[in-house]
């Protein structure tokens, strides 16, 4: 109970939880995933986290794959309908969720870990079940959810098949007999359905552990992979330590009480230092960028990206182990070379960067896209990219074969 104080919302109920534990028995801990977007992020590691204690114990997470009800799509906080997904789009996304989630969870013992797919028994079920199942719930019911509410208010839309997806997820829970589901608070809803089929079909109602649902890196909605404002599970741990370092000032308490495992009174003397301006707001994300690495990563992974993060980006020294690339030696748009460099990144997205200042090379900004930079034989060239991207440039006199590769250009 302590292990989970910190990220819990709100538990329905808390005496029902309690009288679960006291059991003794396995339990079964419903983890549903829609195959939106095939990625986590941190927000879904506080549900993770919470579930690995389960497994620690003995418990069974049982991973439910939604690629059944991602055909519909989850209505939850959107202000529009969500584009439907293809079913090979589901199929091939659906892996890496689980190779994600088991950076976290314990994935390679059966006793503690189980997938199933909400497909299996959905593709089955006969329409004639299905509309006796739609009979049992009102509609007046289902438009009692805030975000259709706000929807109609506004002028929006809501379709059939997006009052529908709260029944669907409900009835997940009757086929799993899940005791347990842990997800986002925004997920209470859609689970509660589930707590009524539950009785409904002569089952103990399973039970809801909300989590708090933090701000992402902006400051202002929660992460999301379309917004950018996500720290993601598959991130290296010198792209977590630089992410939450441009965290706002203001999301600092609430991420050390979500993210990390610091004691509590350290949290409260962290808390109360930075509202008397005893402390300096950079010392405190050092500090909760180390605890998420360590986390994530390791203690000793934290420590080389702490002494990194401050002799390069605070300190301002180039890293010395930054990537060597071997480029010929000519006159190359701004654009063209950084291209090169990272084809990963989109051209509209080097544009922004450019314009925001945050290109150098050997120390000088360059200030343009179309501006000419002429590589010549010597030492070689730094080019800092953004906050954390760096590269050593090697003018080189050797021929090249040209093709036109990823990045569009002949290199």
């Amino acid at each position: 109970m302590d292990a989970f104080a910190r990220t819990t919302d709100e538990v329905l109920s808390l005496e029902e939880f309690r009288a679960l534990l006291a059991t003794g028995r396995r339990l079964k801990v419903k983890f549903g995933a829609d195959v939106t977007a095939p990625f986590l992020h941190l927000g879904h590691a506080v549900n993770l986290w919470m579930m690995r204690e389960m497994q620690e114990r003995g418990h069974l997470v049982q991973f439910l794959i939604g690629d059944f009800t991602t055909l519909i799509g989850d209505p939850t906080g959107r202000g529009e309908g969500r584009k439907q997904r293809s079913t090979d789009e589901i199929s091939a996304d659906a892996e890496s969720f689980i190779r994600q989630a088991g950076k976290i969870l314990i994935t390679d013992d059966s006793r503690v870990f189980e997938v199933r797919r909400n497909s299996q028994w959905w593709e089955a079920k006969p329409l004639s079940a299905f509309i006796e199942l739609l009979g049992s719930v009102t509609v007046t019911k289902l438009l009692s959810r805030d975000m259709f509410r706000a929807r109609l208010e506004s002028g929006g839309e809501v379709r059939t098949h997006e009052l529908v997806y709260p029944l669907l997820q409900g009835w997940d829970s009757v086929e799993l007999g899940s005791d347990l589901t842990i997800v986002g608070s925004d997920q209470l809803f859609n689970e509660s359905m589930g707590r009524f089929f539950q009785e409904r079909e002569g089952q103990a109602p399973q039970v809801i552990i909300s989590s708090r649902i933090t701000p992402g890196l902006d400051g202002v909605r929660k992460q999301s992979k379309s917004l950018n404002n996500f720290v993601s599970l598959d991130d290296g741990p010198r792209d977590v330590f630089g992410k939450v370092m441009s965290l706002p000032d203001k999301l600092i308490v609430q991420w050390l009480e979500v993210y990390t495992q610091l004691p509590a009174s350290r949290v409260l003397e962290i808390a109360d230092s930075l509202a008397a301006d005893r402390c300096n707001p950079r010392d405190a994300k050092l500090e909760l960028a180390s605890a998420i690495v360590s986390r994530l990563h390791g203690a000793q992974a934290a420590a080389l990206e702490a002494s990194w993060f401050l002799s390069v980006v605070a300190g301002r020294e180039f890293p010395p182990d930054a990537p060597l690339v071997e480029l010929p030696q000519r006159s190359w748009l701004a654009l063209e070379l950084l291209v090169c460099l990272d084809p990963a990144v989109s051209r509209g997205e080097l544009r922004r960067i450019i314009e925001g200042g945050g290109v150098e090379l050997d120390g000088v900004r360059i200030v343009s896209a179309d501006e000419r930079i002429v590589l010549r034989d010597g030492s070689p060239m730094h080019l800092k990219l953004g906050r954390r991207r760096f590269f050593r440039i090697m003018p080189c006199e050797r021929s090249f074969e040209y093709s036109t590769g990823p990045c569009g250009f002949g290199c």
